[in-house]
């Protein structure tokens, strides 16, 4: 059986893959974090995006098809074990411990109703 299709990029990755390069040449040095950080920026300040967000959407179109594909010839999630997993759920805390004090007195109100 063939590996599942990766899902598409979005348009700002896509863009991001094109001018990661510039953006490095421009600020040698650059830690990829920072990079991502330039790259954002120039992003929000682009004006017309339509190139970027078209060959998006031809990705996804092509993602679509391979996915069809795949799962014409038997691929599933069944017997898929990549991707991303759910992370389990934290456990609940136990209840809080009634101090000793506390008990007592509850013990000692008890007794009085039992003599009433």
């Amino acid at each position: 059986m063939a590996d599942k299709p990766k899902r598409p990029l979005s348009a700002y990755m896509i863009w991001l893959s094109s001018v990661r390069e510039s953006i490095k040449r421009e600020n040698p040095g650059i830690k990829v974090t920072e990079v991502a950080k330039r790259g954002g920026e120039l992003w929000r300040g682009l004006r017309d995006k339509s190139e970027w967000e078209a060959k998006a959407a031809k990705a996804k179109e092509d993602y679509n098809r391979a996915m069809q594909e795949f799962k014409a010839n038997g691929g599933d999630n069944a017997g898929y074990r990549g991707g991303a997993r759910k992370r389990a759920k934290p456990a609940k805390k136990p209840a809080k411990k009634q101090s000793k004090r506390s008990k007592k007195s509850e013990s000692d109100d008890d007794e009085e109703d039992e003599s009433e």
